[in-house]
């Protein structure tokens, strides 16, 4: 039963919103950043980390960095390269990229419901990176990037979305990547209460993406009502953030593939009897890029094969276990190549579902790889399997479109 609510964004001037928006800083390396920041004096870089323009910056963070976001806030009010709408919306978000067409709603949602566990989490968060964002959402009050929950569809939500959908939008704009985004403002106070009431009625909803957005924004809102000195009422802005709500016929979910650098101290014709153990092993003479659950692809030594899981292997009633990526890590990564803990082992990398099966193979044929690993996209149903049972997945299980861009509607909340 999320409580949602609509807010007046921030949005890009119609002139500046392919300068204005960016994909998240970690996105890019610093190069590219410095780049698009010294070309663009609007882009949100400067929002987000001002070093980009000054590297001779220094100091703490609250003092100098935090101060000249805000001084670059005003400056991109006083200069209109952002707009704060007048009325308060709930905005209906259109993407399209690579043939794919993604609608939701981009909305406010409450802390408690995050908290209180009425939104559903499938991931572990780190402490450090909850801390860094956390701080730097209650240094600025700029919370630009949402985010994304599903649900399971609903009759009300979609009349509404399709009935906007059919008339022109409020913004619609192409990136500089080729993603289309359009935007369309619910301002009207019937619609706003059917919404609000939807998604009040629905029983539970689960995060696709956006984990840590969402641990850093309750975690902020809880320090700032420490701080209120019981004047707290719950309706204060920093007690909601940034959402888009996509049903799950709208979420996209990809493989996440691996790369291993080395085979530690193993032969390759020592790997395939280890292997053997616990999968049936079939040679492949085309690439494998698996088509069903249980079919794990392998690549090295120029050969490509099929491993399909033993059953007796896995317990198939619990939904964290049946996972692909979990059999991976409990059967091979960790047992037979020695990577226990695949978030800080620097021997395997991870390749998102949009880096192909080819260039993959090609990875491990000039030698920056022993071998590769292909698997079967975790479907959303396993998402909310897990999300249901309180697991927890192997991390880089799953990449999840759409990936939002930055600044496109912010909540500015101080």
């Amino acid at each position: 039963m999320p409580l949602i609510k609509p807010f007046c964004a921030l949005k890009p001037a119609v002139n500046l919103q392919s300068q204005v928006v960016t994909r998240p800083l970690e996105n890019y390396s610093m190069g590219e950043a410095r780049l698009i920041a010294s070309e663009s004096k609007c882009t949100f870089l400067h929002l987000i980390n001002p070093e980009l323009d000054n590297p001779y910056l220094r100091g703490t963070r609250e003092e100098l960095v935090y101060k000249k976001i805000s001084e670059n806030l005003e400056g991109f009010i006083d200069h209109q390269f952002l707009v704060k709408q007048d009325k308060p919306a709930i905005y209906i978000y259109r993407v399209k990229h690579n043939g794919l067409v993604q609608t939701g709603i981009w909305t406010l949602t409450h802390i408690k419901d995050y908290l209180e566990g009425r939104i559903k989490k499938h991931e572990s968060t780190v402490e450090r990176r909850e801390k860094l964002l956390a701080d730097y959402l209650q240094q600025t009050g700029l919370d630009a990037n949402p985010v994304l929950i599903t649900y399971h569809p609903d009759q009300i939500i979609d009349s509404i979305t399709e009935r906007y959908t059919q008339i022109k939008p409020d913004l619609d704009f192409t990136f500089a990547d080729g993603t289309t985004h359009q935007v369309w403002a619910v301002c009207d106070d019937q619609d706003l209460k059917e919404l609000v009431t939807a998604f009040g009625n629905i029983p539970s909803v689960y995060i696709a993406d956006g984990h840590h957005r969402a641990a850093s924004m309750a975690k902020m809102g809880l320090h700032k009502q420490a701080l209120d000195d019981g004047r707290h009422t719950g309706m204060e802005a920093y007690n909601y953030f940034t959402t888009v709500y996509m049903n799950t016929r709208e979420v996209k979910i990809l493989e996440f593939n691996r790369l291993i650098r080395d085979f530690g101290d193993l032969n390759p014709e020592l790997l395939i009897e280890l292997l053997k153990q616990s999968f049936l092993v079939h040679e492949s003479h085309d690439a494998v890029k698996p088509d069903q659950l249980h079919k794990i692809g392998m690549y090295f030594n120029g050969k490509w094969y099929v491993l399909e899981p033993k059953t007796a292997i896995y317990d198939k009633n619990d939904p964290v276990k049946t996972l692909d990526v979990r059999i991976l890590q409990d059967f091979i990564l960790a047992p037979i190549l020695n990577i226990n803990d695949p978030r800080t082992d620097a021997r395997i990398t991870f390749e998102g579902g949009s880096t192909s099966v080819s260039e993959l193979q090609m990875k491990v044929d000039n030698g920056l790889y022993a071998l590769a690993f292909t698997l079967f996209p975790v479907s959303i149903d396993q998402v909310i399997a897990v999300a249901d049972a309180n697991g927890v997945m192997p991390p880089k299980s799953t990449w999840v479109e759409p990936k939002f861009l930055v600044g496109l509607l912010t909540n500015y909340f101080n």
